[in-house]
Order: C-alpha cells, then structure tokens, then sequence
C-alpha cells in the first residue's frame, strides 16, 4: 500500500507498509489508540493457533491494542505487535475488529477435518504482488504461530505477519527488487511449497505546491516491473479535506506497457493534512512453479 500525505505547503510521498521489522529498541512503539489495520488470516482451523497484527496508519506493528471477536472472545497484541489467538471451537465466520475502532474482519474457521483436506501445499497465491504490501497465500501445513514460519524471497527472509495453518500474511523483504523472484515456504523443518511470484513498485507522483479548497489535481501512479494492466486501489483517509473524484473508494486500473501508470483525481475541500492509500488489488490463481 502507498500513501499520500501532506501538510501545507509541502507533499510528502510516503509508503504506509514499509518494513515491518517491529519496534525498534530507540523509537518509540505507537499508541493503542493509533491502530488502524487489523490483519486476520482468511481461514483459521477450530482448536488450533492462529497469529493476528495490528499496525498504525504508518504501518508500524502496534502493541497493546485489543481485539473484539463476534464471539466475545478478546486478545491483546503484545511488544511486535501481534497476538496469538487459538480459534473457537464452533465453524463457521468468526468478525473480528479493533476495540473502539468501526469495522469488522471475516474469518472462517474450519473444522480439522476440513482443514486436512488441505494437504501441505500452496494452494492459492497473487500472480503479482507490491513491495510495500503484505501479501496472502492459502493451502495448508503453515504454522498458526507466525515465528515458526519460515518465508523467504528469492533467497531473502520475509516477515511473516499473520498467520493460520491455512493462511499467511507475509511483507517481502525490503531489499528486494522488483520483478520475478522465487517464493520458499516452511512451517518448522517442513517444506510447504515454492513458487515464483512477480513483485511491481509502485511510485507516486504529484505536485507538491498548496492545493486551495475547490482546486483540482490530478496524480500518478507509476507501475515498475510489468508491462501488463494491473488493478489498483484508491482510498480517501481525509475526506473532510479532499474529495476523491468517483467516491471514496476508486477502483483504477493501469495502462499498461512500457510507461505503465494511472491516474485520479482529487478536488481540495477543507486545509489540512491530506491521507490517500493506494494498493494492488492482486488476482489470485494456483501459484507457479
């Protein structure tokens, strides 16, 4: 995910998922009150560990912040950020949100028996993926304990976010380039699977000069490390200081080719600080090898 923020008169382009290598010993961790994102594997197996993650609109792995589940369950993330959760005992969707925060994240929880089905194996995986964004794999024989997961791209250790047996969440390691690169996963000294995976930057682009209530301005999304048309994702933080043109929420999609960008829109409202995000809307397949 990229974010967009500023304050008069200057832009800043920054990125919200950077490096998520938890709370370094000399800064300080975010507030509680800071949590913005909830991570929740897809699918989780009744009995058995899972791990969330909760980060700052920065993105910074945020501890001490609670989870409410549907089911009145309650945990608390700890010093990285994350928290392990073992799944109720009833299958089915299990919501889960911040405490205090609007929103909810599906879960469904499956029976073992179900989750057996699964096998060992990589089962679904992106087709691309963002440099600056977690990205998900699904199948079976992952660990719900995210640390004993063991993810590393092309030849680089990844972070592994969140985490179920039937699911991860991995950030790829800030080192790596964009491009193809070869995916190896293992939960403990068990081989789960390899695939390869196409990894695209993408860069911002606007003017940094003061936008006045009612200006418009058009910015730029540059996508590097494909040629082909890729879905992205819009999302107005502050939209009581810019109207996002088509909504709060705009779905785009790149040109494609050798320049391959895409534009919006945004129309100034109120002064202040101004937050847009913008993601990868991956497509999902039976990974490659």
């Amino acid at each position: 995910m990229q974010c967009m923020k500023w304050h008069r008169p200057a832009l800043v382009v920054t990125a919200i998922l950077t490096a998520f290598t938890g709370i370094a010993a000399q800064e300080a961790p975010p507030s509680p009150s800071a949590a913005r994102i909830l991570l929740v594997p897809w699918k989780m197996v009744s009995g058995d560990r899972a791990t969330l993650a909760v980060l700052d609109v920065n993105g910074r792995l945020t501890p001490g912040v609670t989870i409410d589940f549907s089911n009145g369950d309650k945990i608390k993330t700890d010093a990285t950020g994350r928290a392990l959760y073992v799944a109720p005992l009833k299958t089915g969707p299990l919501f889960a949100s911040i405490e205090g925060r609007p929103g909810q994240v599906r879960a469904t929880v499956l029976s073992p028996q179900e989750a057996a089905a699964s096998g060992v194996e990589v089962a679904m995986a992106p087709r691309t993926a963002s440099l600056k964004d977690r990205f998900v794999i699904t199948g079976g024989g992952f660990c719900g304990d995210a640390d004993k997961n063991e993810v590393t791209v092309g030849g680089r250790k990844a972070l592994v976010l969140a985490s179920s047996p039937l699911a991860l969440q991995i950030l790829p390691p800030s080192e790596q380039e964009p491009g193809p690169a070869r995916v190896e996963v293992s939960c403990g000294k068990q081989s789960v699977g390899t695939f390869n995976l196409r990894f695209l930057s993408l860069e911002l682009e606007a003017d940094s000069s003061p936008l006045a209530p009612g200006q418009k301005r058009s910015m730029t999304v540059h996508v590097i490390g494909t040629e082909e048309r890729v879905a992205l994702q819009a999302r107005n933080l502050s939209p009581n200081v810019v109207q996002l043109t088509g909504g709060d929420t705009v779905r785009l999609t790149s040109t494609g080719g050798e320049v391959n960008e895409a534009k919006f829109e945004i129309i100034g409202r109120n002064h202040g600080r101004i937050l847009i995000s913008v993601r990868l809307l991956p497509q999902y397949a039976r990974p490659r090898s």
